[in-house]
């Protein structure tokens, strides 16, 4: 059997697992009319994804294969991209940590010294200090901005590598990302040391920082293959992109709670993906859920990434012919 062979018959078992367990679901407290159209209009969109999956494989595939390929490579240059970032400068890469933990040490002293806020409920009577829920909401955000923003101009600040024939240019973004997945490593171990110091110890809940990192990580990398490859041509998407990400700071509940708003307006906020982020970086470190328990915001997540993931290849596949000659 073919590597496409092998590859396609995966990918449809798992579409086909999918699509039995979204039948099988069973919400008790959901309206039986309401789950029924939501599980069918689920099924719908994964089969005209994987529908579109089989006609664009070859352009598709070809982007997740070369970062495979390429995998020590990208480790080795995302280490090099982390430690040069901040060369010349007397303190180095210290300053890649400065400015977060600056702002969250900001957060802490205005929330909870200054004008202490009152505790944020969860599960019912439960409580949580209303610092230690902001900074499980911020740590992914500062992430997210970083990546996307670095992640934009990767052709643009590796243009000199991008004029190489032989280099392979699609890992220039991952780079970025992964450079700054380096200093979010950071930030969650100081979250956990935070979260402890107010009693709130890890427990296997906590787990699920990697899985939510996980999901961010694939979600901003796809972002970033069609933003860094419009970018080339369209040099104002920066400054855009800048706005956007102060405004999405406020438009994701980060520093309010999606909860306390009309319940028709949380379907418009909770379609943005960051919101499952957020919103899961608090159920593993203050709620104590699993994933799983949020089926139709785990399912609508990943297949807004998978759509997004495969619409950068197909972006940033038909542009890179370009690139040489704009750079």
């Amino acid at each position: 059997m073919s590597k496409k062979a092998r590859i396609i018959s995966v990918v449809s078992v798992f579409v086909a697992a999918l699509n039995l367990y979204i039948i099988l679901h069973h919400n008790p407290l959901a309206v039986q009319s309401q789950e029924t159209i939501k599980k069918v209009i689920a099924c719908m969109i994964l089969n005209a994804i994987y529908v579109l999956f089989l006609i664009l494989y070859e352009k598709i595939v070809i982007l997740p294969v070369e970062l495979y390929q390429n995998r020590r490579l990208i480790w080795k240059l995302s280490k090099n991209d982390f430690k040069t970032r901040y060369a010349g400068s007397y303190l180095g890469i210290v300053w890649a940590f400065v400015q977060p933990v600056v702002t969250v040490v900001m957060y802490w002293f205005v929330f909870a010294v200054a004008m202490p806020a009152r505790a944020v409920a969860i599960k019912g009577d439960i409580e949580v200090p209303y610092i230690l829920w902001l900074i499980a909401g911020i740590v992914p955000w500062f992430f997210f901005s970083e990546a996307l923003s670095n992640g934009t101009g990767a052709l643009l600040e590796y243009n000199y590598l991008v004029k190489k024939v032989v280099f392979k240019i699609s890992i220039l973004p991952i780079i970025k990302i992964m450079s700054a997945l380096f200093v979010h490593i950071f930030f969650v171990v100081f979250t956990l040391i935070l979260f402890s110091c107010y009693g709130y110890y890890p427990d296997l809940y906590t787990l699920q920082v990697f899985y939510y990192t996980f999901c961010m990580f694939v979600f901003v990398l796809g972002l970033s293959y069609i933003t860094c490859a419009i970018v080339v041509f369209f040099r104002d998407l920066g400054q855009i992109i800048s706005i956007c990400l102060q405004v999405g700071i406020w438009a994701t509940p980060i520093l309010w709670n999606i909860n306390t708003i009309p319940q028709q307006l949380r379907f418009f906020f909770k379609l943005n993906p960051m919101n499952y982020i957020v919103e899961g970086y608090r159920l593993a470190l203050v709620d104590k859920a699993w994933f799983w328990e949020h089926f139709y915001s785990t399912a609508y997540f990943w297949i807004l990434t998978l759509t997004t993931f495969a619409v950068g290849a197909l972006v940033f596949k038909r542009l890179k012919v370009h690139f040489a000659d704009v750079l």
